[in-house]
């Protein structure tokens, strides 16, 4: 006999398919992405704002190896961002909903993070503004790619 309050068993959710190949091939170009995001945002910062932004003025439009270690590092939060992807497409009922939180909330940490530290307003803000455009760069390009 069956209960008459549950109603009819519904089936379970369908598993989202995907390929790791195309996922992982579309957060190495993230990578690149949002490598370039950073040494673009940084020389248009050092260019016509004409700041010290990552090191002293007289070092050029690109600066040094600060800006190096910046691109890097937005390059390996996207292939963290991936790896979550992954993991979440495996395990999660609705993955891309808990990667856009995980990564809205990240990135908005980013874009805060800077006005905790000290120095200028204006560096401040530009790290911050970078920082807002990566992660706005892995949001949409990587849960795109599926």
């Amino acid at each position: 006999m069956t209960n008459p309050w549950q109603g009819p068993a519904e089936p379970p959710p369908a598993r989202r398919s995907f390929s790791p190949g195309r996922l992982w091939a579309a957060g190495a170009g993230t990578a690149v992405v949002v490598a370039l995001v950073v040494v673009v945002g940084v020389i248009v910062i050092r260019l016509f704002v004409k700041s010290d932004l990552l090191a002293p003025v007289d070092s050029g439009s690109y600066g040094d190896g600060s800006t190096t270690s910046y691109a890097l590092a937005a390059a390996g939060a996207a292939l963290a961002a991936t790896a979550l992807l992954h993991v979440l497409l495996l395990a999660m009922p609705s993955p891309l909903r808990f990667f856009s939180w995980i990564v809205g909330l990240l990135t908005a940490a980013a874009t805060l993070l800077p006005f905790t530290f000290g120095g200028s307003f204006g560096h401040m803000l530009a790290v911050a503004a970078i920082n807002l455009v990566v992660g706005l760069a892995i949001l949409t390009i990587l849960p795109s790619s599926l």
